[in-house]
Parts: structure tokens; C-alpha cells; sequence
């Protein structure tokens, strides 16, 4: 048997391999691939942090 026929196989191999696996997906889009969602709600507690608060508290 040469290589050819060896890797292609009999004709119910074929059939019954395409009966098991089907065909190929559809290829996904890449707009498909990415999700967009709105950030995350402004924390007040984050940004009322006064830089020079430490300087009153701990320095004068």
C-alpha cells in the first residue's frame, strides 16, 4: 500500500468519519470575539482622597 491510499483510508472509514465529526464550525467574526461592557460605577470614596490632608495631619 503506498502512502496515499494508506492516509485516505476505505470509503466506509470516510463515511463514517464524516457521520461522527460533521463538518467544520463557522468561522467566528472577530466582532464576535470581544465583549463591551460599561466600566464599573465612580467610587466617591476613591477619588476623595485630599493629597495634601497628610501634610496638616502628620507634618504641621
Amino acid at each position: 500500500m503506498d502512502e496515499a491510499t494508506s492516509q485516505q483510508g476505505s470509503e466506509p472509514e470516510a463515511a463514517a468519519r464524516r457521520a461522527r465529526f460533521g463538518t467544520l464550525p463557522e468561522p467566528v467574526r472577530v466582532e464576535d470575539m470581544v465583549e463591551e461592557r460599561p466600566a464599573g460605577l465612580p467610587d466617591p470614596a476613591r477619588t476623595a482622597y485630599n493629597q495634601d490632608e497628610w501634610l496638616v495631619r502628620y507634618c504641621l
